[in-house]
């Protein structure tokens, strides 16, 4: 035997019915089938099959099937699970689209590539710097642990067999005091750069409105 309950679905267009139907007897006695029925009495028994059905008029992203209704934390939780995924595909394929690249200036002149401390040596058959600094951007980038390098000797030896996967492929290394004093003075010239060019920048603008405006006052 079985129980049907036949009620209304707020969460879909007016007279739309969502029908439960309980199993009184048997092996599954206890469990529960969702349906839905459209204003026409057609029939839904799936989410896939549903949504085809009403296409954009309805986003059926958040609606739960089970319960009727919409679940914000479900559409929610699902985005940040894509999110995840597609970070992850990016963290594997982020380096590999950026190879070869060089930055250029608004003269379109090549940028000088920064040049990397003599402490920082490669471990493998490619010891180029665009390798090392290929290999160290993405240690950074995939994962929040401190770069080391290969604190194995071994590593050098055999890389086949002894690399630490999750450290860039360079001899161990330590960062000091004066690196990162060195560092902060890089960042430090930076920025005050980049307040000169936006401070130039809005000088100008200002300067060409103030013309415009003149020339409009004239004629």
């Amino acid at each position: 035997m079985m129980e049907k309950k036949r009620t209304d679905c707020p969460a879909l267009p007016p007279g739309w019915k969502k029908e439960e139907v309980i199993r009184k007897s048997g092996l599954s006695a206890g469990k529960s089938d969702v349906y839905y029925y459209s204003p026409s009495g057609k029939k839904f028994r799936s989410k896939p099959q549903l949504s085809r059905y009403l296409g954009n008029s309805v986003d059926l992203g958040c609606f739960d099937f089970r319960t009727g209704k919409m679940m914000p934390g479900k559409l929610q939780k699902n985005k940040q699970r894509l999110r995840h995924d597609l970070l992850s595909l990016g963290k594997l394929f982020w380096e590999r689209r950026l190879k070869g690249l060089r930055s250029s200036d608004i003269t379109e002149e090549v940028l000088r590539t920064m040049d990397l401390p003599k402490g920082l040596q490669s471990v493998g058959p490619d010891s180029s710097d665009d390798t090392l600094l290929s290999a160290i951007a993405s240690a950074l980038h995939m994962s929040s642990a401190p770069i080391t390098g290969q604190t194995s000797v071994a590593a050098e030896k055999n890389p086949a067999i002894w690399l630490n996967t999750s450290q860039p492929l360079c001899k161990a290394f330590a960062v000091t005091d004066e690196h990162i004093r060195e560092q902060e003075l890089k960042v430090y010239q930076a920025r005050r750069s980049l307040e000169d060019a936006l401070m130039a920048d809005g000088l100008a603008r200002a300067a060409e409105n103030t013309r415009e405006l003149l020339q409009g006052k004239t004629a």
